[in-house]
């Protein structure tokens, strides 16, 4: 079966939720106590975010979550653990969440140039005001 443009852009938000939640998770020991405790909250809300649109995408778009893509995810954490070792391993871990939230943003954006369910609509802003947020403190402990 073929997926719409409408079911493609749901399907990258979720995808890139997954790889969000996937990243944060790989490399929680390498981040500072005190970062991760101000991050655990978003990334748990992130969690239940994502669950939620997983649900709502089944109902109102008929998709089904996919397997994670694992060799992709053992590459990042490799690339990621790599260039830690000619930089700063807690900025190069906040450069990647940086960018993991980017990817998650874009296709966000992409998500609301569809028409999307009544449903699905509040599901997804709420999870944009999460990335922000989430943004918002990556960039604080970023600039420290």
């Amino acid at each position: 079966m073929f997926l719409d443009n409408r079911q493609v852009a749901m399907d990258s938000v979720l995808e890139a939720l997954a790889d969000s939640l996937d990243y944060f998770q790989d490399n929680f020991e390498r981040l500072r106590p005190a970062l991760r405790d101000r991050l655990k909250p978003h990334y748990e809300e992130r969690g239940q975010a994502m669950r939620e649109l997983q649900k709502l995408a089944k109902e109102h778009l008929d998709i089904l979550p996919r397997d994670a893509d694992v060799e992709r995810d053992d590459y990042l954490w490799l690339w990621s653990r790599i260039k830690s070792f000619v930089g700063n391993d807690s900025q190069v871990l906040l450069g990647e969440l940086l960018e993991q939230e980017r990817v998650l943003m874009q296709a966000m954006g992409t998500a609301f140039t569809h028409p999307l369910p009544d449903a699905v609509e509040p599901a997804l802003e709420r999870c944009w005001k999460n990335c922000r947020a989430l943004i918002r403190e990556l960039n604080a402990q970023h600039k420290r």
